[in-house]
C-alpha cells in the first residue's frame, strides 16, 4: 500500500523547546484538515472497522466527556449537523450518539485522549480514547493509567518532568487550550504503529529514518465534564 504522506508541516519543526514545549494556541486552530485528509480517513475507517478493540477504549465513567467531544467536534467542523455529515473526501458518516468515540474518530484527522482525575488522586488517568496512528504505542497497556505509568518507557519522563507535566494539567482552564509537537525519523511511514513496552521500537523509528513523524497534539479542558482532552494530529513525510 502507498504511505499516506502530508507534502508540508504547518510549523517550525526546528523551533525546540524545552520539555514539555507547551505553548498557548487559538480554540479555531484546534483541529486541522491538509492534504492527506482522504488516505488518512479511509485508514481511520479500515481500522475502526477491522480492528476498533485495538484503537478504541472508553470506560463508562468517561462517557459524559465522550459525548462532550463529539459535540464540540461537530460544533468545530459540520456545525448544524443531523444524522450525518458528509465529509470533504465524499464519505457519508453517520451520527451515532451511542458510540461517541467510534463517530468522532471518523470525522476528523486528529486522535483524541479523555484524560480526567477523581477527587483524591494524584494524576490523570487515560479513561478514553480513539487512537488509530500510534507512534510506538498501545492503547491497551495505557488504558486506565496515570500520567506517569502512561509514560512508561519514555527516558526523558523522569519524576520531574512528570511533576510539571500533572501541574500543567491541574492548570488547563477552559477556552485557553495549549499545543506543542514531537519530531522523529521513521525507516517505516505506516500511520498505525502500535508497540508493547517490552520490545524495543522495531516499527522502525531510527535517526537517520527515511520519513519525517512529527506529532501536533493539544490539550484543552472540556467546559462541562471539565476532562483534560489530548489530541494528536499526526504528520508523516518523505524526506526521500
Amino acid at each position: 500500500m502507498e504511505p499516506i504522506l502530508q507534502s508540508a508541516i504547518p510549523y517550525d519543526i526546528d523551533a525546540k523547546r524545552p520539555l514539555p514545549g507547551i505553548q498557548p494556541m487559538a480554540m479555531e486552530d484546534w483541529l486541522l484538515r491538509d492534504d492527506a485528509y482522504a488516505g488518512q480517513m479511509a485508514l481511520r475507517d479500515r481500522l475502526l472497522a477491522d480492528r476498533r478493540d485495538d484503537v478504541l477504549r472508553l470506560n463508562e465513567a468517561a462517557r459524559p466527556a465522550a459525548d462532550e467531544l463529539l459535540q464540540m467536534v461537530l460544533a468545530h467542523v459540520y456545525p448544524g449537523a443531523g444524522d450525518q455529515v458528509t465529509r470533504p473526501d465524499g464519505v457519508t458518516v453517520p451520527i451515532d450518539r451511542s458510540d461517541p468515540l467510534g463517530t468522532v474518530g471518523r470525522l476528523v484527522q486528529e486522535d483524541f485522549n479523555i484524560l480526567q482525575k477523581s477527587d483524591g488522586d494524584d494524576e490523570h488517568v487515560l479513561t478514553g480514547a480513539v487512537l488509530c496512528f500510534p507512534a510506538n504505542w498501545t492503547l491497551a497497556e495505557k488504558f486506565m493509567k496515570p500520567l506517569l505509568r502512561i509514560h512508561v518507557p519514555v527516558p526523558d519522563y523522569d519524576e520531574n518532568i512528570a511533576r510539571r507535566v500533572q501541574r500543567l494539567f491541574d492548570g488547563i482552564q477552559v477556552g485557553r487550550p495549549l499545543w506543542r509537537f514531537n519530531v522523529l525519523r521513521y525507516t517505516n511511514p505506516d500511520l498505525f504503529q502500535p508497540e508493547l513496552e517490552s520490545r524495543k521500537r522495531v516499527s522502525g523509528a531510527k535517526r537517520d529514518g527515511r520519513y519525517l513523524r512529527s506529532e501536533r497534539q493539544n490539550l484543552l479542558r472540556l467546559p462541562k465534564t471539565k476532562a483534560v482532552l489530548f489530541t494528536i494530529h499526526t504528520f508523516v513525510m518523505d524526506l526521500g
